[in-house]
């Protein structure tokens, strides 16, 4: 959070009345959106309503023993966040406070109201090496110069979006701090490396493209029948315990996303716990250091004040959208968007609003949009080209689809993974249910997989999912008459399903191997099923019974493939093996 300085700051308002979060003041010269400081303590919160006299503001901490009477400063400015080196391996609370800082701060894991900090250091040196001479013209946006902030990712220096631009004329390379200025301009302007963002509003950019290349997660169910794209938009909702927070977990290990943005938006304490702990030990599988060297944690626990909470998804986005401005990929998690409509939904009672579909306020939906609409892959205004992909993880009250945020959320989102408990009670994770689950970036991500992973993708992929859809099918008139009333061929196709279900569909996480696999092990997968499929029909049509099929030694084998390290050689001498037993039936 972006510090105001004493001469930004003016004592003109004083404190009307204080309920929750929100507090009323009288005689304040501000903004809507403007940032405040509250009471004795120097709370901090947000201008939301001015009405007359009258502003309204959401405070961001808790607002006991705050009185009437007491003082209101406004800054003049709004809810901005510093950006800058020093954002990758930080752990932020939801308005940009660095929480281990906090921690020095205050020598306690509690922190004290009003405490406060920079969102970087503003007294670290950074080696900038710079990218333009003397006499070089720049605009906004553009790249000045270079600091290896952390080993996996180099810091792009850039011209602030909202600058004149101007030719260059002073510039050097060596150790500074990110208010030092280390390029300057004809006009007069100084280009510093902290630039200051107001997190409601998005960052400028040239243009929103078509994304067509994948967000390869490593998850079979993902890759294999709902991918998303690159600056795509992916929902999870699902009840309590059906894996909404490990599948974001995996998908922030293993999603070949430059940069991961993590936001922890009012979850437990212990899954938060969790992330801290589990990060800076993991190893980023593409680069081999510390995955925490590409990553930013905000974390807003569900005890922390929930005003915090409504802003902590704005500051991750615009976060994210910094380091797209610099030419990467970036991945942001949201966990979970529903605690976040729980947060406008209590400061809208404060605030007495009308209320809409079960309290949540009218413009829920609005502001959803507003948030997703953020993601995309984009050319950006100095020609480079990044994106920000955004997975938001939905927990409907008893797992009712129906309720506001899920049905909004399903309406902007093009990827809804949905989670079922009945999956999750009978072990099998991830629980994605394939029949209500879909992606709208299928059609126009084929081309990539058929090129980089196998010609048939779309195909074999159309296979598993009609084979799928049969078996939902069949698995009805089982409840009623059993499996042995079936037809030999049905019940060979519930065989295949069965193998589709746990050898390709399920994925252990916690498996060192099995936890990721590339979208080629995931294509070898299906096609040593499909492999047993076709040569278990072609037996049956010879006459042999399908118990004899289904008896074959091999196709247990089929259950293993995820877990093999060196799997290629294990999926041809499987594939060589079922045809050699199946045709030996015969």
């Amino acid at each position: 959070m972006s510090q105001a300085t004493d001469t930004d700051v003016r004592e003109d308002g004083r404190i009307e009345s204080v309920s929750g979060p929100v507090v009323t003041a009288t005689e304040l010269d501000a903004r809507m959106n403007d940032v405040v400081y509250v009471g004795n303590e120097g709370l901090m919160g947000e201008v939301i309503e001015i009405e007359g006299n009258v502003t309204t503001i959401q405070v961001y901490e808790e607002t006991s023993n705050v009185s009437p009477g007491e003082p209101v400063e406004s800054t003049g400015a709004p809810l901005s966040v510093d950006l800058g080196p020093g954002m990758m391996d930080a752990i932020y609370d939801g308005v940009q406070r660095p929480l281990d800082v906090l921690e020095t701060k205050m020598n306690s894991a509690f922190l004290d109201r009003g405490v406060d900090a920079p969102g970087i250091d503003l007294e670290k040196t950074w080696e900038f090496e710079p990218t333009v001479a003397e006499g070089d013209s720049v605009e906004a946006g553009d790249i000045v110069g270079t600091v290896p902030e952390t080993p996996s990712i180099e810091h792009k220096v850039m011209v602030p979006p909202d600058s004149e631009g101007g030719d260059v004329v002073a510039v050097e390379s060596g150790n500074f701090t990110v208010e030092e200025a280390v390029v300057e301009l004809d006009t007069g302007e100084e280009i510093a490396m902290r630039q200051e963002w107001p997190v409601r509003e998005p960052r400028p950019a040239e243009e929103k493209q078509t994304p067509t290349t994948p967000l390869v997660s490593g998850q079979r169910i993902l890759d294999g029948l709902f991918p998303i794209a690159k600056g795509g938009t992916a929902a999870i909702p699902g009840p309590f315990g059906s894996g909404k927070t490990v599948t974001q977990h995996q998908l922030a290990k293993w999603a070949d996303a430059d940069i991961v943005v993590y936001v922890g938006c009012g979850e437990r304490g212990n899954e938060m716990t969790e992330v801290i702990e589990d990060f800076p030990e993991l190893e980023d599988p593409t680069t081999g250091n510390a995955l925490m060297d590409r990553t930013c944690l905000i974390a807003n626990t569900s005890n922390m004040p929930v005003a915090a909470r409504e802003s902590c998804v704005y500051t991750g986005i615009t976060i994210a959208e910094y380091f797209r401005d610099m030419g990467y990929d970036v991945a942001l998690m949201a966990d979970s968007t529903s605690r976040w409509a729980e947060a406008m939904r209590e400061i809208s009672s404060r605030l007495e609003e009308m209320p809409g579909e079960e309290g949540y306020p009218a413009y829920l939906a609005a502001r959803l949009a507003q948030f997703y609409e953020r993601s995309g892959y984009f050319e950006n205004i100095n020609g480079t080209e990044g994106s920000v992909s955004v997975i938001g993880a939905v927990s409907p009250p008893g797992g009712d689809f129906s309720e506001p945020v899920t049905q909004n959320t399903l309406r902007i989102v093009k990827t809804f993974w949905a989670l079922d408990a009945d999956l999750a009670e009978r072990r099998h994770f991830p629980a994605i249910n394939w029949d209500e689950s879909y992606s709208l970036y299928r059609d126009q991500l084929d081309p990539w997989f058929e090129e980089n992973v196998a010609e048939d993708w779309a195909e074999v992929r159309q296979w598993a999912i009609d084979t799928l859809d049969e078996e939902g099918e069949l698995q009805e008139i089982v409840q009623l008459v059993g499996k042995d009333a079936l037809p030999p061929d049905q019940q060979l196709t519930l065989e295949v399903a069965r193998y589709l279900r746990e050898g390709w569909l399920q994925q252990n996480a916690l498996h060192d191997v099995d936890t990721y696999c590339e979208p080629a092990k995931t294509y070898r997968i299906l096609q040593a099923i499909k492999t047993y499929n076709d040569e278990a029909f072609d037996a049956l049509d010879a006459g042999v019974p399908v118990e004899e099929i289904t008896d074959v030694d091999a196709a247990p084998r089929l259950n293993r493939i995820g877990v093999q390290e060196e799997y290629e050689g294990y999926v041809d001498e499987l594939e060589d093996d079922l045809a050699a037993e199946l045709r030996g039936l015969y």
